[in-house]
């Protein structure tokens, strides 16, 4: 029984570590979408990383007006696995990446101040479970 709990836990750890590393080599490949060609964006400071299981993971942030942003997003290999979705507070749909074949980065700017939800989920058919990675920048 004490076998059995301790490879449970060595398991459990594992596949705890693999998982960081996975979520910890996406972050770098999402700063590259992020800071883009010219290295025009820095990051807001956050990282927003979720493992993802056929749900959505929502993010709560404030666009300030005069700024223009860029939401970049990346889920492994195919970096169109990540399908994310800009709301107001009431629902509004503002923006998807999904009208644009779940493209890796898009740049808005914000005419006005506005507190927004961004939603990210894994796109099924091309992928159902594993870490999404998402970050925000502004231009320099």
């Amino acid at each position: 029984m004490k076998k059995l709990a301790v490879i449970t836990a060595l398991l459990l750890a594992s596949a705890t570590m693999s998982y960081a590393q996975d979520c910890e080599s996406l972050v770098k490949a999402c700063e590259v979408h992020l800071k883009g060609k010219n290295n025009n964006f820095v990051s807001d400071g956050q990282v927003y990383t979720a493992f993802l299981d056929r749900e959505k993971a929502e993010f709560k942030t404030t666009f300030f007006g005069g700024s223009t942003y860029r939401i970049a997003a990346t889920a492994g290999e195919d970096d169109t696995y990540v399908i994310f979705t800009v709301t107001d507070t009431k629902g509004n749909l503002l923006f998807t990446n999904k009208n644009y074949k779940n493209s890796t980065y898009w740049d808005f700017k914000v005419p006005n101040t506005i507190p927004v939800i961004i939603s990210t989920e894994l796109d099924m058919d091309k992928k159902v479970t594993g870490c999404a990675v998402m970050m925000i920048g502004f231009k320099r």
